[in-house]
């Protein structure tokens, strides 16, 4: 089973940046799918990107399409979060998670937070 560990997270402005990224221990990271969820206060965990092994599918929700971006560097058993335009509704715990497929995740991380101001 593979461990994962999230980092990048922290408090920005409306309209500012963050990356988040995800270290994965394991020899088979390249093998995942793997995906970014958040959950706001109060609301259910919600997928908001996937990727598959190879970096070439990627999935996003439409709340974040076309500001966010998932990649995944597999000598690295990292996968990374771009987040620009950031908004208030941003705000959640995000956490990085690994499967079979975007319908399927089986390991996640502990969450990192990410707070977005007006």
């Amino acid at each position: 089973q593979v461990q994962l560990v999230e980092s990048g997270g922290g408090m920005v402005q409306a309209g500012g940046s963050l990356r988040l990224s995800c270290a994965a221990s394991g020899r088979t990271f390249s093998s995942y799918v793997m995906g970014w969820f958040r959950q706001a206060p109060g609301q259910e965990r919600e997928l908001i990107a996937g990727i598959n092994w190879s970096g070439l599918i990627t999935h996003y929700a439409d709340s974040v399409k076309g500001r966010f971006t998932i990649s995944r560097d597999n000598a690295k058993n990292t996968q990374y979060l771009q987040m620009n335009g950031l908004k208030p509704e941003d705000t959640a715990v995000y956490y990085c998670a690994a499967g079979t497929s975007f319908a399927n995740f089986r390991s996640w991380g502990p969450g990192t937070q990410v707070t977005v101001s007006t």
